[in-house]
């Protein structure tokens, strides 16, 4: 097995376990030095993995937030009513995109966190001559939203259905978007 191959598997082995992973464990389970497994370790974190060294072995931490694509619609006076909702159910608004049948898809980052970023935004908004992007396409618009659980994109989700913005895809939308999947 070659290192890249075998670093790769240290990632899937950490992730499955939740207990840390001594390196004399990991050494047994590839045929290699103990050393070797360090080694491997120094070179995954300097590739930004995220690798804790214990007591009792490695662990990786890794994010645990979800995200999920939501497609809305609404008119510009509910922007503030839809971007509150995501942040009031503990959502944090990524991005906005439009699916543009000849442009394709354009996205600009939101970053988008409590009602005070909300207000920012729309200041922000207000203040230039620009519109939202929303209305290069009759309203219709996607948010990437990230959260710690599926079960607030669920409540995200089902509030959104309540207030009217979650709008159906088409048949001329692809089904998924890189990277991403449009509910």
């Amino acid at each position: 097995m070659k290192g890249n191959e075998r670093r790769e598997n240290i990632i899937q082995d950490l992730k499955q376990e939740e207990a840390p992973l001594s390196a004399s464990a990991l050494a047994g389970r590839y045929g290699v030095s103990r050393q070797v497994i360090v080694q491997d370790v120094a070179l995954l974190r300097a590739q930004g993995k995220n690798i804790q060294a214990t007591s009792s072995g490695y662990l990786l931490i890794e994010p645990r937030e979800k995200t999920r694509v939501f497609k809305s619609v609404h008119s510009d006076e509910q922007t503030a009513e839809e971007l509150n909702l995501f942040v009031d159910l503990g959502g944090y608004v990524r991005d906005v995109f439009v699916y543009h049948r000849v442009y394709g898809v354009i996205r600009a980052d939101l970053n988008i966190g409590s009602r005070l970023d909300v207000q920012k935004f729309l200041q922000g908004v207000s203040e230039g001559r620009s519109s939202l992007l929303k209305n290069t396409t009759s309203g219709y618009h996607y948010h990437t939203v990230a959260a710690p659980s599926e079960e607030i994109l669920d409540l995200i989700q089902e509030a959104l259905q309540q207030h009217g913005f979650l709008a159906p895809l088409t048949d001329y939308e692809p089904v998924s978007f890189p990277g991403k999947a449009p509910v």
